[in-house]
C-alpha cells in the first residue's frame, strides 16, 4: 500500500446501482467529506465512469490532491484485483467487462485500487466494526440489488475467480421472476430495491377502500414513483402496516436464501449492512426467525444476525481501506 508522512486522507468510493457515494477518509477511518452522484448506470459504462470521476473531482475540490493518498473502488460485479477489470455488474446496463482502474487513472493521476463492493464493505466491518468481535460472517449488503461478502480469521474470502459472495443470485424459486443476472428466482428479485418499490406501490393501488390509508403516499408528497425502501422503513417505524408487512416479508424472503449460505460455508453469524441497514429491528428479527426455521440443527444455537455498526458508510470507508 501507499505510505508517506503527508498523505492525509484517501478517496472512498461506493458504487452503487442507484447512487455513488464518495468520501475523503483521513488515516484513521473518518470521514472527512462526503458527495453523493447519480450513478445513471442505465446509461452505460462511460456515463458512470464520468459519474465517478466528477464524484472524485468533487472530493479533490475540498481537499489537497497532493495529499491524497489514492482513490479506492467499491463496485458491483465479479472484480480482477489485478487488472482492475469489473466483470457484468447484474444492475448495470451494456457492462460486460470494463477496465474501471485504467479508466479513472487516465484522468486523475493517482494510484486506484478495486474490489467488490460488498467485499469491502465487509473489510470496513473487520476493521472499524462488528468484525472486531467476530472474526468469522457473513455480511449482506442490502439496498438497491443484494450481495455478500464472506468473512474467514477477519479475511476476505474471495474464491479463486474473486466472485465468491454472490448471495443476491442465489435462487429461491427457479419459476420465478426472470433476474438481471439471467438466471430465475434469485433473492435480489424479491428483495431488492426495486422489487420492494414496485410491491408497495402495488400493494397501496390495491387496498380496499376501507382500509386505514397508508402513511407512505404522503411521504412522498403524492408521487407513487418516489417510493424506495427508506420511505417504506419510515413509515414502518411510524406504525404504518402495509410497510411494516413489505419489510417483514423480505426480511424472511432473504432468511430462507441465508439459510442455505450458511449451511454451505459453516458460518453463524450474518451482518446486514446497506441502504436496508437502518430498517426497524423487526425485519432482523424476521431474517434471524427465518434463517433458523431452515438451517441445519447443528447450526442453530449460534445463528446471530446483527446490524453493521457502520451502516450506510460501510462501502466508503472499506473502500479506502484498499488503499490504506
Amino acid at each position: 500500500m501507499i505510505s508517506s508522512t503527508k498523505k492525509t486522507f484517501t478517496i472512498g468510493i461506493d458504487l452503487g446501482g442507484t447512487s455513488i457515494k464518495a468520501g475523503a477518509v483521513d488515516n484513521h477511518g473518518k470521514i472527512l467529506s462526503q458527495y453523493i452522484a447519480d450513478t445513471k448506470a442505465h446509461k452505460g459504462p462511460s456515463a458512470v465512469i464520468q459519474q465517478i470521476l466528477f464524484s472524485v473531482q468533487e472530493i479533490l475540490g475540498k481537499h489537497k490532491q497532493s495529499e491524497c493518498r489514492g482513490i479506492g473502488i467499491g463496485a458491483p460485479g465479479i472484480v480482477d484485483l489485478d487488472s482492475g477489470f469489473v466483470k457484468h455488474p447484474p444492475n448495470f446496463s451494456d457492462w460486460k467487462e470494463v477496465a474501471l482502474a485504467k479508466a479513472i487513472r487516465k484522468v486523475i493521476p493517482l494510484p486506484v485500487f478495486i474490489e467488490n463492493d460488498a467485499n469491502a464493505a465487509a473489510l470496513a466491518e473487520v476493521k472499524y466494526g462488528i468484525g472486531i468481535e467476530h472474526k468469522n460472517f457473513l455480511f449482506v449488503i442490502w439496498g438497491s440489488g443484494v450481495g455478500g461478502g464472506i468473512i474467514m480469521n477477519q479475511k476476505i474470502f474471495r474464491g479463486p475467480h474473486g466472485g465468491a459472495g454472490e448471495i443476491g443470485h442465489i435462487s429461491i424459486d427457479y419459476n420465478g421472476p426472470e433476474c438481471n443476472c439471467g438466471s430465475r428466482g434469485c433473492i435480489e428479485c424479491y428483495i431488492g430495491q426495486r422489487y420492494l418499490s414496485e410491491r408497495t406501490r402495488h400493494i397501496l393501488a390495491a387496498q380496499p377502500e376501507d382500509s386505514p390509508p397508508s402513511l407512505i403516499p404522503k411521504l412522498v408528497d403524492g408521487n407513487l414513483s418516489l417510493i424506495e425502501p427508506s420511505i417504506i422503513s419510515t413509515a414502518a417505524e411510524q406504525g404504518d402496516m402495509a410497510a411494516c408487512d413489505i419489510l417483514r416479508e423480505a426480511g424472511e424472503l432473504l432468511g430462507y436464501a441465508l439459510a442455505s449460505v450458511l449451511n454451505i460455508i459453516d458460518l453463524r453469524v450474518v451482518v446486514i449492512g446497506g441502504g436496508i441497514s437502518g430498517a426497524p429491528s423487526f425485519v432482523f428479527t424476521a431474517v434471524e426467525s427465518a434463517i433458523q426455521s431452515r438451517v441445519l440443527k447443528p447450526l442453530k444455537p449460534g445463528i446471530k444476525v446483527l446490524r453493521s455498526n457502520l451502516g450506510n458508510n460501510a462501502g466508503i470507508l472499506g473502500a479506502a481501506s484498499l488503499v490504506m
